[in-house]
C-alpha cells in the first residue's frame, strides 16, 4: 500500500468515526447555530446593506430593518425595483446562490476535515490567515471574468475556515466584541500570538471548562486556538486542547477544550457569542468583496436577480442561415421588450459550433454585446457532417447557472457523442434544461434549400434518440420542425425566458402508449401553458377540475387555445379556468412527452446530501448519484412565500409505475430534510405537494403541486474524490485521486469485483491524464483507487473556472456514475498592499445653511498610488458623494505610477469616498470634506485628511517608522508626535479596538521620534 492510500484510508478512518465534525455543525442544529445560518444571515445582511446604498444614491426609500431575522423574500422585495408591487417576486436564483455558499462551506469538513488550518486549529494562525486571503483573491478573480458560480463556491469555503476561527480561537474570551480584521488582510501582522512554547490552558474541573484559560494569558492578550487530533493525544505542553468526543488531545494534561461549536460544546456557554462574532466577520469578508467588485458585480455574484438567463447554442455551418436569423429576431425582441423591467435576462450566453470547433463563449450581463455577438454569427462551411454539438452544450452547461434553461439549435447530428455521458452528468449536477430546436426534417419529396444554397441534412432515429434522452433527462424539450417553421416555435423561448416558471408536471412515455395524467393548478399560478411532443399520430384531451372537456380537434375552447408546429402542440389554458385537479388523456404509440408549467412565486430547489457519519448526525453535498438500494436524502428550500405547508415530497419513475414516498422533517425557514428508503434502481422525477393557508377564497385551491425538472437516476457504483485544493495556478498541475466501489443496498460491497471504464473530461480543453479504467481486486474492500491530473497553461487567466467530470462505467455499460469538480485559475498574489490616497487639496467653502447649497461648489483632489511594486489601480469610483469624478494617469518621481482624481460637487453633497481598486482586488479608500464657514467666518482649516485603516499607511520620520493607524487605540496616541492635540476627532472605531479614522488639519500635523510617542 503506498504512502497516499494509507493517508486515505486514515481520513476514511476518521470521517467513519463518532463525533467527526469539530467546528459550527455544517448545516443542520436543533438548538445550536450552523454554517448554514450563520452565512445565510450574513448574506442577508449585507446584501440589504448594499440595496439600501443603492437606494439611497437614487433617492429612493429603503424601509427594511437590516438584522438577523431577515428571509430571503424580505430581502428580495425590498431590493426589487418594484418595491411593493404586486408582480410575481421569484427568488430561486437568490435562494440557489445562498445554497451554493452554505453548501460549499460544509463541504470543508469533508474535503479538509484532518487540516488544522482550514479550521484554525493548533494555533495555525497564519496559515488559516493564508487560506481565507488567497481564496478571497480567487473570488476576486472569479467574479472580474463573471464566474460568479465558481466565485460563490469559494467564497463559501474561505466562510467557513474564517467563522471556525471565533469558535476554536479565544478570541471570544479574549473580550472582543468587534471581528479581528487583520484575518482578511495580508498587509497586517497578526499580532499578540502565544509563542509555541506558552502554556495557554489549564485542567478543566470535571465537566466544567469555564475557566481553563490561563489568567495571564487573558491579561496578557495573547491568542489562541484549540489542538485537535482524532488519532493521536500528542499536543504541545501546557496547550489548550479543541475539546469534544472525537479529540484525543483533550484527554492529555491539560484536559479539556476551549470550542464553542455548539451550546453544549466545552465553551458552549459562548456559542452564540461566537456565532455572532462569526457573521460580523463574514460581513466584513462580503464587504470587501463588494468594494472590489462593485454593487452590481456583488448582487450578481449574491444571486440577486429574478429573470433567468437567456442561453443560446448554435450550429453555425452553411445550412443554418435561417436558423440564426431566428435566433437574431428571437433574442432582439425579447431585449427591447424587456429592457429596464424586471423582465430583463439576468445575464446573455452564446456558443456557437461547428465541425471541429466549438465557442468561444460569450457570457455578459450587457445586452449591446451580446447582440453585437449574435450578429457576427454566419452561416458557413460544415457540408454534411455531423458537428460538435455536444461540445458546445458542455461548455453553456458549466457557464450557466444552476436551474438554467438553455436552447440549442441545430440540423445536424452530434459528432461528439461520446460527450453524452458527460453531458448528462452536468445535466444532474446544474439541474439546467436543455431543449433542442431541430430543424433538419421536411414534409415534402426534397428539401427545401436555404438561401446559402445549402440543403439541411437529416438526421436518423439514432441521431435524433441522443438529443430527446438530453432533454428527457433535463426536463427540456426535442422539438422537430422544418426550417420555415422554426418561427412558429420560438414562443417557447419567450414562455421560459419571464421570470417565476415553475414546473408544475412532466411524464414521458417511451416507447409511446395511451395514458392519463393528472396535475393540480392552484391559486398561486398564472399563465398556465401545456406542451406536448411527440410524432403523428397523436390526439389528446383536456379536463378541467370541473369536468369540462376540449379535445385536440378544437384549437380554441372553453378551457385552452392551442397551436400545432412539427412535433409541438402549445396549449395555453383560459384565465378564467377554475382550480384544482386536472387531466390530461393522451392517444399516441409514439414516444411523447408532456409537461405543464406556469408563472408562480412559489418554487423550490433541492439538493442531494449524504449523512456524516458521527453523534451529530449532520448532512454534507452527495457527489454524483444517489445508490439503488440505499437511503435517498434530499435538502430542499422552498421559496416564494412563509404561508405554504409541504404535505408530501415523492419520486416516480419514468414510466409512471414506481412510487417511493419520502419521509418529512421541518427544519425552518422553508427547508426540509427528505428521507427515501430504498429507493429501487430506475430514473426518477422529484414532485413536491402542499398547501398554501393564504388561501381564503373558496373558489380557490389551497393545494399545489411543483415538480423537478431534472432526472434522479441511481446506480450501483460509488465514485468519491479527494481534492486538497480548489485553485490552481497557471502553468501548474493538480492531482486528484479518486475512489471507484460497488455498492449492494446502498453499501459499498467489501467482496465486489469489477472493470470499469473512466472517462475524464473538462469544459476547457486543458490538459489532462488519468487511467482509461481501474479494477477492484478481491481483497480490495470492493474499491480501487485513481488519479487524474489537470494542468492549467501558463496563458490562462487569473479567474477562469475549469469543471472537471470523473465518470466510472460498469464493464456491461449498463451503468455509470460521475464526480463533477470546479478549480478555479488563481495567479499567485504578491501585492497584497492596497492603493494609498494623498490628499492634494480641498477648495471652496461652503456655508452652514443648506438653503442655498446648490449655488455653490467645492473641490477635492488627490493623488492615487499602489506602490512601485504593485500591480496598478484598476479602477477608482465613488462610493459616496453626489459630484463628478475626473482621472488622470501620471508616473511619479519614484517611478511609480499616479491616479490624480479630481471630484466637484454642489454643496448640497459636502463629502466624498472613493473607492480605489488595484489589479490584485486589493481595495483602499479616499474620504474628502468640504470646508464650512459659520457666520461669515471661514475655519481655519486648509485641508482635511481622513486616513482609513484601508490604507495602512506607514509612517516615517528620518530612521524610524510608525506601525500603521489601524492600531492606534484612540486619539491620545498623538500626544507625543502632534503639535496641537485639539484637532484630532476620533469618528469611529475600527472592529479591532483601534481608530478608523483619524480627522487632522494637514498643516499642523507633525511627527516626533519613536520613543517620543512610547
Amino acid at each position: 500500500m503506498t504512502v497516499r492510500q494509507t493517508m486515505m484510508l486514515l481520513v476514511a478512518l476518521v470521517l467513519s468515526m463518532p463525533g467527526l465534525i469539530h467546528s459550527f455543525n455544517p448545516l443542520f442544529s436543533s438548538r445550536s447555530l450552523t454554517h448554514r445560518d450563520i452565512t445565510e444571515r450574513a448574506v442577508l445582511r449585507k446584501t440589504a446593506e448594499v440595496c439600501r446604498d443603492i437606494a439611497a444614491s437614487k433617492g429612493l426609500d429603503f424601509s427594511l430593518t437590516i438584522d438577523n431575522s431577515l428571509s430571503v423574500e424580505m430581502v428580495q422585495r425590498a431590493c426589487s425595483s418594484a418595491g411593493t408591487s404586486t408582480s410575481l417576486l421569484s427568488t430561486i436564483k437568490f435562494v440557489t446562490s445562498i445554497a451554493t455558499m452554505y453548501l460549499s462551506n460544509a463541504m470543508v469538513d469533508i474535503e479538509f476535515a484532518p487540516s488544522a488550518e482550514h479550521h484554525f486549529d493548533n494555533e495555525t494562525f497564519q496559515r488559516g490567515r493564508d487560506i481565507i486571503t488567497k481564496g478571497v483573491s480567487a473570488v476576486k478573480a472569479s467574479v472580474r471574468l463573471e464566474n460568479f458560480f465558481t466565485g460563490r463556491w469559494t467564497l463559501g469555503q474561505i466562510c467557513h475556515t474564517l467563522q471556525d476561527f471565533y469558535s476554536h480561537s479565544n478570541w471570544v474570551e479574549l473580550g472582543n466584541k468587534a471581528p479581528y480584521s487583520a484575518l482578511i488582510r495580508p498587509d497586517q501582522p497578526l499580532q499578540n500570538l502565544a509563542g509555541p512554547s506558552t502554556p495557554t490552558c489549564r485542567n478543566c474541573i470535571g465537566d466544567n471548562c469555564t475557566n481553563n484559560i490561563l489568567p495571564d494569558v487573558l491579561q496578557r492578550g495573547l491568542l489562541t486556538s484549540g489542538y485537535f487530533n482524532a488519532i493521536s493525544s500528542t499536543k504541545p505542553e501546557g496547550k489548550c486542547s479543541h475539546g469534544g468526543f472525537l479529540d484525543q488531545t483533550s484527554r492529555k494534561d491539560p484536559v479539556g477544550g476551549i470550542n464553542k461549536d455548539r451550546f453544549d460544546s466545552s465553551h458552549g456557554f459562548l456559542h452564540y457569542d461566537a456565532a455572532d462574532l462569526a457573521i460580523l466577520a463574514t460581513m466584513e469578508l462580503l464587504e470587501d468583496i463588494r468594494l472590489a467588485a462593485g454593487d452590481r458585480n456583488f448582487t450578481r455574484l449574491m444571486g440577486l436577480s429574478q429573470s433567468p438567463v437567456l442561453c443560446f447554442v448554435i450550429d453555425t455551418t452553411g445550412s443554418m442561415g435561417d436558423d440564426i436569423a431566428e435566433v437574431k429576431r428571437v433574442s432582439s425582441d425579447i431585449i427591447r421588450r424587456r429592457r429596464g423591467t424586471e423582465q430583463e435576462p439576468s445575464e446573455y450566453i452564446l456558443v456557437p459550433f461547428n465541425d471541429p470547433d466549438f465557442g468561444p463563449l460569450t457570457r455578459t450581463a450587457n445586452a449591446d454585446i451580446f447582440i453585437e455577438h449574435i450578429n457576427r454569427l454566419t452561416a458557413d462551411g460544415g457540408g454534411d457532417a455531423p458537428e460538435m454539438a455536444l461540445s458546445g452544450l458542455q461548455l453553456a452547461l458549466t457557464a450557466a447557472p444552476p436551474f438554467s434553461e438553455i436552447f440549442l439549435f441545430t440540423d445536424a447530428p452530434a459528432k461528439d457523442v461520446y460527450l453524452k455521458s458527460t453531458v448528462t452528468a452536468l445535466i444532474e449536477s446544474t439541474k439546467s434544461k436543455v431543449n433542442f430546436m431541430l430543424t433538419s426534417f421536411f414534409f415534402g419529396r426534397r428539401r427545401r434549400r436555404t438561401p446559402q444554397g445549402v440543403a439541411p441534412r437529416a438526421m436518423s432515429r439514432s441521431d435524433v434518440q441522443v438529443y430527446q434522452d438530453l432533454a428527457q433527462a433535463s426536463g427540456g424539450q426535442a422539438i422537430q420542425v422544418t426550417k420555415s417553421e422554426l418561427s412558429l416555435v420560438t414562443n417557447i423561448i419567450e414562455d421560459s425566458s419571464v421570470s417565476a416558471v415553475v414546473t408544475v408536471f412532466q411524464a414521458t412515455r417511451n416507447p409511446g402508449s395511451p395514458d392519463n395524467f393528472t396535475f393540480t393548478v392552484d391559486g398561486l399560478l398564472r399563465n398556465v401553458t401545456v406542451y406536448i411532443t411527440g410524432a403523428s399520430p397523436l390526439t389528446f384531451s383536456l379536463t378541467s377540475s370541473t369536468g369540462v372537456s376540449q379535445d385536440s380537434s378544437q384549437s380554441s375552447g372553453p378551457l385552452a387555445s392551442f397551436t400545432k408546429t412539427g412535433n409541438l402542440h402549445h396549449l395555453s389554458l383560459n384565465a378564467d379556468n377554475q382550480t384544482g385537479l386536472w387531466q390530461i388523456s393522451i392517444s399516441s404509440n409514439n414516444p411523447y412527452s408532456v409537461k405543464v408549467t406556469g408563472q408562480s412565486s412559489v418554487n423550490f430547489i433541492y439538493n442531494l446530501v449524504e449523512e456524516l457519519e458521527g453523534a451529530h448526525g449532520d448532512f454534507s453535498l452527495k457527489e454524483g448519484r444517489p445508490l439503488s438500494g440505499g437511503n435517498t436524502s434530499i435538502l430542499i428550500t422552498v421559496t416564494g412565500s412563509d404561508t405554504v405547508k409541504v404535505t408530501e415530497v415523492t419520486l416516480f419513475d419514468s414510466s409512471g409505475l414506481t412510487e417511493v414516498n419520502g419521509s418529512l422533517q421541518s427544519l425552518g425557514s422553508g427547508n426540509f430534510l427528505v428521507t427515501f428508503s430504498g429507493v429501487p434502481a430506475g430514473e426518477f422525477v422529484l414532485i413536491l405537494k402542499g398547501e398554501d393557508s393564504s388561501s381564503t377564497s373558496k373558489s380557490t385551491s389551497s393545494t399545489f403541486q411543483r415538480q423537478a425538472s431534472t432526472q434522479i437516476k441511481t446506480t450501483s457504483i460509488s465514485v468519491t474524490t479527494q481534492a486538497n485544493n480548489t485553485n490552481i495556478e497557471p502553468g501548474t498541475t493538480i492531482s486528484i485521486p479518486f475512489t471507484v466501489s460497488t455498492t449492494t443496498g446502498g453499501v459499498i460491497d467489501d467482496s465486489g469485483t469489477g472493470t470499469f471504464t473512466v472517462r475524464v473530461s473538462n469544459d476547457r480543453s486543458y490538459a489532462s491524464t488519468s487511467p482509461t479504467s481501474v479494477t477492484i481486486l478481491a481483497g480490495s474492500g470492493g474499491k480501487a483507487n485513481g488519479t487524474v491530473t489537470l494542468t492549467a497553461p501558463s496563458s490562462a487567466a487569473s479567474g477562469t473556472d475549469v469543471t472537471l467530470t470523473i465518470e466510472a462505467e460498469n464493464a456491461a455499460a449498463t451503468d455509470i456514475n460521475y464526480a463533477v469538480l470546479r478549480f478555479s485559475v488563481a495567479t499567485k498574489v504578491t501585492d497584497v498592499n492596497p492603493p494609498v490616497c494623498e490628499v492634494v487639496s480641498t477648495s471652496g467653502t461652503c456655508a452652514s445653511s443648506s438653503s442655498l447649497c446648490a449655488s455653490s461648489q467645492w473641490e477635492f483632489i488627490a493623488n492615487l498610488t499602489d506602490g512601485i511594486n504593485g500591480t496598478g489601480i484598476e479602477s477608482v469610483t465613488i462610493r459616496q458623494g453626489n459630484g463628478t469624478l475626473n482621472i488622470s494617469t501620471a508616473v511619479g518621481s519614484g517611478g511609480e505610477n499616479i491616479t490624480a482624481v479630481a471630484y466637484i460637487a454642489t454643496c448640497c453633497s459636502q463629502t466624498v469616498e472613493l473607492t480605489a481598486v488595484d489589479s490584485a482586488g486589493n481595495v483602499g479608500t479616499c474620504v474628502g470634506k468640504a470646508a464650512t464657514s459659520s457666520r461669515g467666518h471661514t475655519l481655519n482649516i486648509s485641508t482635511i485628511l481622513w486616513i482609513s485603516v484601508l490604507f495602512s499607511v506607514p509612517w516615517e520620520v528620518k530612521e524610524n517608522k510608525w506601525e500603521s493607524l489601524s492600531h492606534v487605540k484612540d486619539c491620545s496616541f498623538f500626544s507625543g508626535f502632534l503639535s496641537a492635540i485639539a484637532p484630532c476627532t476620533q469618528t469611529f472605531s475600527s472592529g479591532g479596538g483601534g481608530l478608523d479614522v483619524v480627522e487632522m488639519p494637514k498643516a499642523q500635523l507633525k511627527l516626533q521620534p519613536l520613543e517620543a510617542a512610547e
